[in-house]
């Protein structure tokens, strides 16, 4: 399960970059702080109106049968079997920490003008019983008013609350919920500065509806429900809320490990055992940051391209050895001979042993001269906005080879756009090709030129032998050659390959209707 699991996330994890992995960890240990307080201040708004909900619960219960049991209060007509639109209407939550404002503490009545209603004198009587009940539980104070804002149930009886703005809006008939500051109020706790709340009221006042008309007003007033407290209550889902960061603090070093750490110490230890001569390349973890992902992309290529060197440099030290041995070995074997029987050999004996010498010294400087070009080519850097017209290098090695009575034909497309290599490297290739095809017995070339996507296309096609099919396999490694006999050194076509490999070009032998030809891919200029 965890393997398929693993798979799974390997096939659809996302590419993600180094500078989106850090910063997301970043914003989220920078956001911390700011989520804590503003979780704590969205769950004490949450306690805050939990309270009014309650204290509008219990008000407009009291107040339904407050309207009952006032005198002269119509019936209540039954419940329609089919509720009109409108009939219920959930009363929402009003109060808001962060906007509602802060009315100072409940002032004591004034001494009211006249008399306390007697329909208010009596519904408090009849309700004082329910009222004292249901306080028991709710713990909330409440206050019943007549329809001119005095007291006929609860403390200081007989004053006047009209003129508080809750009174006012209850007695036009819309009920109303207001902070106020508790002037009671006494910390008792060491962290109780953190709640807002701690030294607020809530004051909801509702009206006592008689038919059409506000007979009355129910004053009901609470502390709302203790941060602290409420922190207690709610503490198995503040557990799985603390669980739920911590998972994603744990996520979040999971893809730093395998986004970051891990794969850079799995390539360190890959370079380390690379360099030491063994190890594997390492595939690369699609998990890993893009960046990574690149750089595990480059070290694969430069690892393959030092194998393919270090193979390369052995073969090549290998073939330099041989190839130098064989006229190192004439010309040593000619000179002891000379040193010996100097004095006894014949004139034309002299002459034909220091003929020898001469022709192994000659090639032993051919050999260092194409060693050289093999070095510079191999060494040589791509031209930076190189746009040359072929045309001209083309024409150029026609005619130097053209000179020696060699026919070299030239058929070049008509608006040929010019190619990103060189035109001292299109006409080194060029001269390669056309001296292999004369010294294998050709006595005609034809050179082409035409333009496809991206790139332009020369075909170099002799009348020549042409190469065995043995030969083709290794026709481009350093120093094979069918002609040795003949001074061929084998190095022609290596060069003209690292030349144009500088430039981003290829060349490849290739089969055509009339036999085997090279053919050589030249980019075009701007699209490298």
């Amino acid at each position: 399960m965890i393997g398929r699991t693993k798979a799974f996330l390997k096939r659809h994890w996302p590419a993600l970059r180094l500078g989106d992995i850090l910063l997301a960890v970043l914003l989220f240990a920078a956001a911390m702080p700011a989520i804590g307080a503003i979780s704590l201040r969205v769950y004490e708004n949450t306690l805050v109106r939990q309270t009014e909900a309650e204290l509008v619960a219990q008000g407009a219960a009291l107040a339904a049968v407050a309207a009952q049991a006032w005198p002269g209060a119509p019936e209540t007509p039954p419940r329609p079997a089919e509720p009109p639109p409108g009939y219920f209407h959930p009363e929402p939550t009003t109060i808001d920490l962060s906007r509602s404002p802060v009315l100072p503490e409940r002032p004591a009545p004034r001494v009211a003008a006249g008399p306390v209603d007697p329909d208010a004198l009596a519904v408090a009587a009849a309700l004082r019983p329910v009222v004292e009940r249901t306080t028991r539980t709710t713990l909330a104070s409440v206050v019943l008013l007549d329809a001119r804002g005095r007291v006929a149930m609860g403390v200081d009886r007989g004053g006047d609350l009209s003129e508080l703005p809750e009174v006012r809006a209850a007695l036009s008939g819309a009920p109303r919920t207001v902070f106020r500051r508790n002037g009671d109020y006494r910390p008792s706790y060491r962290f109780e500065w953190l709640s807002r709340a701690s030294a607020l009221r809530l004051h909801h006042a509702r009206p006592v509806m008689v038919g059409e008309r506000v007979a009355g007003v129910l004053l009901l007033s609470r502390s709302p429900r203790a941060l602290f407290r409420g922190l207690y209550e709610d503490r198995g889902k503040l557990l799985i809320a603390a669980g739920v960061i911590f998972g994603i603090l744990v996520l979040l070093a999971g893809v730093v490990s395998r986004g970051v750490t891990r794969p850079i110490e799995r390539l360190s230890a890959a370079s380390r055992e690379v360099a030491a001569g063994g190890g594997a390349i390492p595939e690369t973890p699609p998990t890993a940051a893009v960046e990574i992902q690149a750089l595990y992309e480059d070290f694969r290529a430069m690892a393959e391209r030092i194998d393919r060197r270090s193979g390369y440099l052995r073969d090549f030290a290998a073939a330099v050895s041989h190839e130098f041995k064989t006229p190192l070995a004439g010309i040593g074997g000619a000179v002891e001979l000379l040193q010996d029987h100097f004095e006894t050999m014949s004139p034309a004996e002299r002459r034909r042993f220091l003929d020898n010498i001469a022709a192994d010294a000659g090639r032993l400087s051919q050999l260092v001269t194409r060693l050289l070009d093999l070095a510079r080519a191999d060494m040589a850097a791509p031209e930076t906005g190189a746009a040359v017209d072929l045309a001209g290098p083309v024409m150029r090695a026609a005619e130097e080879e053209g000179a020696n009575g060699f026919r070299v034909e030239v058929d070049l497309a008509s608006g040929l756009p010019p190619v990103a290599v060189p035109a001292a490297t299109v006409e080194k290739v060029l001269a390669v090709l056309l001296q292999n095809a004369r010294q294998a017995g050709a006595s005609e070339t034809v050179i082409r030129a035409r333009p496809e996507p991206e790139v332009v296309v020369l075909t170099v096609e002799d009348d020549g032998p042409g190469v065995p099919p043995a030969d083709r396999e290794r026709l481009f490694e350093p120093f094979f050659t069918g002609r040795r006999a003949a001074g061929g050194t084998g190095l022609g076509l290596p060069i003209a390959r690292s030349l144009l490999a500088a430039s981003h070009g290829t060349i490849a032998l290739a089969d055509t209707p009339a036999g085997a030809a090279f053919r050589v891919i030249l980019p075009r200029a701007g699209r490298g």
